[in-house]
């Protein structure tokens, strides 16, 4: 089963205290890389939040963001008055000992670090918020999760789509190139005949027998066909598996990629080459897909 790295969930809950949204995104990434934004009440819970980000999701560029809308009743308690005095007067006695005579207005000092921190919001948050937090992350890794598994599907049965029309054009192009195959070697032993007359010398008739031996060698390629046919049933196998392994997948379309690059590269009739160009634009088509692939 393959899955998908991009995915996106969200959820909010009703509590006494007020709501708490939970909001989860992943993207295609190299490797598994976590944002995590939180709420000053929930930064103790950060590294907890990214555990059960780890071990629940897989390879992609995650972005966690939580949010706690505080019920009327709890909102004053967030404010610690006696941090919010002391930064007051500490500012006013600042601004009369440098003349400025200005006053610091609530905005900013509600901004000031410790006054939305009182003990009292603290430990509420640890004994309630804590418990509903684990339980809606846990909610949303798995909406998110199960959301990667179903658009995996659906890339797969893309790749699966492009994979069959790449195996029947290699196909054409083996069967085309086996009817040309004939033609170029048969062509090939009547210069072979033919240079082999103007050539007295055994030793000479030898070297020149192998030398359009080799070039017969560079135009084949009966090898490159099979390692081609190698490479889709390992693709093949990898989709229809129990695990999702986007870097294997990836690995073999650059491998496909090379074989047909051969190909390009020893064929000279028009006709194959033009079915070799197509070929290449399946695998990119491919390769595009596999890129969401965990």
């Amino acid at each position: 089963m393959i899955r998908s790295m991009t995915g996106f969930t969200r959820e909010s809950r009703n509590f006494e205290w007020g709501t708490l949204t939970i909001e989860i995104s992943s993207v295609n990434h190299r490797y598994q890389e976590l944002t995590i934004r939180l709420p000053r009440e929930l930064a103790s819970f950060e590294s907890a939040i990214g555990g059960l980000l780890r071990s629940g999701l897989g390879r992609g560029k995650i972005r966690f963001f939580a949010e706690i809308s505080w019920a009327p009743r709890y909102k004053a308690l967030a404010i610690d008055g006696e941090v919010l005095r002391n930064y007051y007067t500490q500012i006013l006695s600042l601004s009369d000992e440098l003349g400025t005579g200005q006053k610091p207005g609530l905005p900013s000092l509600l901004s000031l670090p410790g006054v939305l921190e009182s003990p009292s919001v603290l430990s509420m948050v640890e004994a309630q918020v804590g418990g509903a937090l684990e339980e809606i992350v846990g909610a949303c890794i798995k909406s998110l999760a199960g959301m990667r598994e179903k658009e995996g599907e659906n890339l797969r049965r893309a790749v699966e789509e492009y994979l069959d029309s790449f195996e029947t054009l290699v196909g054409s192009i083996e069967k085309y190139w086996t009817g040309k195959k004939e033609e170029l070697f048969e062509e090939l032993r009547k210069r072979v005949t033919l240079l082999l007359e103007g050539v007295a010398n055994e030793a000479d008739q030898g070297r020149v027998a192998q030398e359009l031996a080799l070039m017969g060698d560079k135009w084949d390629i009966s090898e490159e066909f099979v390692r081609s046919g190698s490479h889709c049933r390992q693709f093949r196998a990898i989709l229809a598996g129990p695990s999702s392994e986007g870097r294997k997948l990836d690995f073999l379309i650059q491998e496909m990629n090379r074989e047909v690059n051969t190909m390009g590269s020893k064929i000279t009739d028009a006709e194959l080459r033009w079915m070799v160009v197509e070929a290449k634009t399946l695998l990119e088509k491919i390769r595009e897909q596999v890129q969401n692939v965990e």
